[in-house]
């Protein structure tokens, strides 16, 4: 199952990398690059809940593979995305499907997963499952760098010869697994995915929109709107898409309300700081993959401590613990992002990566040991929508923050440099385009006098750190409410693996 998951995990950060040769080559616009990214997390976010459900009415072994195939089919149509003006809408449709696939595939497996492992044994179980899809999530940038020196187009080929091994694995692994004859709740599968994709679309075209703008606070307020009538919907639903009710369980509440304010730091991350290393430490993509490890070189090592402390002292230690970690790492990470030395940063990012490690596995294990009546595809589904939707809506908000900041700031700088104001706000709005949307920086000087390119060239790299650091406080700011949600945990855990019983304040 780690296998047949491991493209879905590298797809949420290898297009990153990639993202200033795919805006070259195909000429798309930095908005478009944006949701080239977003559209692939928003999907999985939006079909996550759907995906558990159909998992768990035909059965988990079925539907993996229906999300391997639906995976790599939408890989190679990414790939071979023809460059004319088709090319945007062409690359956003099938990032979605390729979402949308992997929100089939995922719960699933989670579920064959956790159906494997009694209760005792899951937190060390799941810290391993999660700690190799930390380590994928890391490899994706870095395994970027390499295959755009072929091709950026070979970020997406390189998932079709994994699908099929991960196709012939799940076939020989021999999987057994139940399918539960019930309607599937399409109404509801509707109302989440337009009330995610609304929300979020507001929060992303707020930098183009403006703030003031109706149409960024009718797509904000309308997307919450929909999701407060889909939890209406569901609590009268026989057979709802998620059983709202689970909510009720204070530990399960708890857990994932960590996991989606968690979230908004743990993908974005990757993106943002592959994005500052090129554009701030002038990096090329191979050495940006590399400067990405030091999130995973704390991630995986505290996500197999979480894993045994879950196991024996359950999960509320970890989650406090490694929101304080992590919103700590990320403050001290910002502080020293503008000194641009990977050498005055690499402790603080190992620090916010390890809180990170610590947290994420132990609160998603701790929500599926909570299950109540609802199965394992079903609660995994929900967990997932929540880390998902969080990501979605983190990449969103902290996009429009960075984009926001870094161009008031260059702006500013041009005007201190003796620019005239209206030439200072088309030169920062070319370079916001240049670096915020795509991770390039090579055109942000476009348009300014010959003399001052070297003066630019310098001033986007400072004032791009600035609007680094801004997003850094901001995932510190989500962390630090994560630790405050975490301290509300009973505290109790699931301790019998014979009866599944779980204590009070479940």
């Amino acid at each position: 199952m780690m296998f047949a998951v491991a493209m879905t995990f590298i797809d949420q950060t290898i297009v990153a990398i990639a993202a200033p040769e795919v805006q070259s080559e195909l000429s798309l616009t930095a908005g478009g690059v944006t949701w080239m990214i977003n559209a692939y997390i928003l999907a999985l976010a939006a079909g996550f809940a759907l995906g558990g459900r159909i998992a768990d009415v035909f059965g988990s072994r079925l539907v993996v593979l229906v999300g391997i195939v639906g995976f790599a089919v939408s890989s190679g149509l990414c790939g071979a995305t023809p460059a004319n003006s088709f090319a945007e809408t062409w690359m956003i449709v099938f990032r979605v499907t390729q979402g949308l696939s992997a929100a089939l595939m995922i719960p699933a497996a989670l579920a064959v997963v956790v159906a494997a492992f009694p209760v005792g044994e899951r937190g060390k179980a799941l810290a391993i499952f999660f700690g190799v899809s930390g380590g994928l999530t890391a490899v994706g940038p870095i395994a970027g760098g390499y295959l755009t020196l072929w091709t950026w187009r070979s970020i997406f080929w390189i998932n079709l010869p994994i699908a099929v091994i991960a196709l012939v694995l799940t076939v020989a692994a021999g999987i057994h697994s139940t399918a539960r004859r019930e309607p599937i709740d399409w109404r509801g599968a509707a109302l989440v995915a337009a009330g995610m994709a609304l929300s979020v679309l507001g929060f992303e075209q707020a930098r183009s929109w403006g703030w003031g703008s109706p149409w960024t606070w009718a797509c904000i307020v309308g997307g919450l709107l929909v999701l407060v009538v889909f939890v209406l919907v569901e609590r009268k639903m026989e057979h709802p898409l998620i059983k709202v009710r689970i909510f009720r369980g204070r530990a399960f509440a708890v857990d994932n309300g960590v996991l989606f304010f968690s979230m908004v730091a743990f993908i974005p991350i990757f993106f943002f700081a592959s994005v500052y290393a090129q554009v701030a430490l002038g990096y090329d993509a191979n050495t940006a993959g590399l400067y990405l490890l030091m999130i995973f070189a704390g991630f995986a090592p505290a996500a197999q401590f979480g894993g045994r402390i879950l196991d024996t002292r359950g999960a509320r230690p970890a989650l406090i613990l490694g929101s304080a970690m992590s919103a700590v790492g990320f403050v001290l990470w910002g502080m020293r992002a503008t000194e641009l030395s990977l050498g005055d940063q690499w402790w603080c990012i190992v620090l916010a990566g390890a809180g990170l490690g610590l947290l994420v596995g132990p609160a998603s294990t701790d929500a599926t040991n909570r299950a109540i009546d609802a199965s394992y595809g079903e609660v995994t589904g929900i967990t997932q929508t929540v880390r998902n939707y969080g990501s979605a809506l983190g990449l969103a908000v902290l996009g429009t923050l960075l984009g926001n900041v870094f161009t008031n700031r260059f702006t500013d700088s041009l005007i201190a440099a003796g620019v005239p104001s209206d030439q200072a706000a088309a030169i920062a709005a070319n370079a916001a385009n240049s670096t915020g949307g795509s991770g390039g920086g090579s055109d942000a000087a476009a348009g300014a006098p010959p003399s001052m390119v070297a003066q630019i060239t310098e001033s986007v790299q400072h004032d791009f750190a600035l609007a680094v650091q801004a997003v850094l406080y901001g995932m510190a700011v989500a962390l630090a409410i994560s630790f405050v949600i975490a301290l509300l945990h009973p505290g109790d855990r699931v301790v019998d693996t014979s009866g599944a019983t779980v204590k009070a304040g479940q």
